[in-house]
Protein backbone atom coordinates (compact mmCIF):
# COMPACT_ATOMS: atom_id res chain seq x y z
CA UNK A 1 0.00 0.00 0.00
CA UNK A 2 1.57 3.30 -1.08
CA UNK A 3 0.64 6.27 1.42
CA UNK A 4 0.41 9.51 1.06
CA UNK A 5 0.75 12.48 3.08
CA UNK A 6 -2.02 14.89 1.78
CA UNK A 7 -4.79 17.54 3.19
CA UNK A 8 -7.92 16.87 3.95
CA UNK A 9 -10.85 19.44 3.52
CA UNK A 10 -13.07 20.32 6.60
CA UNK A 11 -15.13 23.49 7.78
CA UNK A 12 -17.84 25.48 6.55
CA UNK A 13 -18.71 26.28 3.20
CA UNK A 14 -16.15 29.31 2.67
CA UNK A 15 -14.68 28.64 5.59
CA UNK A 16 -11.99 25.85 4.73
CA UNK A 17 -9.89 24.25 7.22
CA UNK A 18 -7.65 21.63 6.38
CA UNK A 19 -6.16 18.50 8.33
CA UNK A 20 -2.87 17.13 7.37
CA UNK A 21 -3.64 13.13 6.98
CA UNK A 22 -1.71 10.01 5.70
CA UNK A 23 -3.64 7.89 3.52
CA UNK A 24 -3.79 5.41 1.16
CA UNK A 25 -2.54 7.02 -2.24
CA UNK A 26 -5.96 5.62 -3.75
CA UNK A 27 -8.45 6.67 -1.43
CA UNK A 28 -10.62 10.10 -2.25
CA UNK A 29 -9.88 13.19 -0.62
CA UNK A 30 -12.62 12.48 2.19
CA UNK A 31 -12.20 9.25 2.33
CA UNK A 32 -10.54 6.73 5.26
CA UNK A 33 -7.35 7.96 6.39
CA UNK A 34 -4.78 6.10 8.44
CA UNK A 35 -3.72 8.65 10.80
CA UNK A 36 -4.00 12.69 11.56
CA UNK A 37 -0.04 14.51 11.33
CA UNK A 38 -1.26 18.37 11.19
CA UNK A 39 -3.41 21.04 10.45
CA UNK A 40 -3.72 23.94 8.14
CA UNK A 41 -5.55 26.79 8.27
CA UNK A 42 -5.44 29.46 5.45
CA UNK A 43 -7.83 31.99 6.48
CA UNK A 44 -5.44 32.94 8.94
CA UNK A 45 -3.27 35.98 8.30
CA UNK A 46 -0.54 34.53 7.57
CA UNK A 47 -1.69 31.19 6.93
CA UNK A 48 -0.85 28.61 9.54
CA UNK A 49 0.38 25.24 9.72
CA UNK A 50 0.75 22.84 12.64
CA UNK A 51 2.77 19.51 12.33
CA UNK A 52 2.80 16.82 15.30
CA UNK A 53 6.39 16.36 14.46
CA UNK A 54 6.48 12.87 16.28
CA UNK A 55 4.15 11.49 13.79
CA UNK A 56 4.97 12.99 10.49
CA UNK A 57 8.78 11.54 11.64
CA UNK A 58 7.22 8.53 12.19
CA UNK A 59 5.03 8.28 8.88
CA UNK A 60 8.13 9.76 6.87
CA UNK A 61 10.43 6.77 7.96
CA UNK A 62 7.85 4.31 7.21
CA UNK A 63 7.83 5.93 3.31
CA UNK A 64 4.74 7.77 3.22
CA UNK A 65 5.37 10.51 1.26
CA UNK A 66 3.85 14.34 1.14
CA UNK A 67 1.51 15.70 -1.69
CA UNK A 68 3.32 18.91 -3.57
CA UNK A 69 0.84 20.74 -1.31
CA UNK A 70 2.18 19.70 2.15
CA UNK A 71 5.56 19.26 1.42
CA UNK A 72 5.93 23.49 0.19
CA UNK A 73 3.84 23.74 3.62
CA UNK A 74 6.49 21.91 5.68
CA UNK A 75 9.01 23.51 3.99
CA UNK A 76 7.48 27.02 5.27
CA UNK A 77 7.04 25.22 8.75
CA UNK A 78 11.35 24.28 8.06
CA UNK A 79 10.30 20.83 8.42
CA UNK A 80 11.51 19.90 4.50
CA UNK A 81 14.79 18.62 5.35
CA UNK A 82 13.62 15.84 6.71
CA UNK A 83 10.92 14.98 3.79
CA UNK A 84 11.17 13.05 0.97
CA UNK A 85 10.58 14.12 -2.18
CA UNK A 86 7.01 14.93 -2.74
CA UNK A 87 4.29 12.82 -5.05
CA UNK A 88 4.13 14.22 -8.63
CA UNK A 89 0.59 15.19 -9.58
CA UNK A 90 -0.72 12.57 -12.40
CA UNK A 91 -0.83 14.11 -15.89
CA UNK A 92 -3.77 14.45 -17.94
CA UNK A 93 -3.71 11.43 -20.78
CA UNK A 94 -2.65 13.02 -24.37
CA UNK A 95 -4.76 12.63 -27.56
Amino acid sequence: MATVIRLARHGAKKNPFYRIVVTDSRAPREGRRLDQVGTYDPRQKPSRAVFQQEKLAHWLSLGARPSLTVAQLMKRSGLAEAAPAPVPEPEEAQP
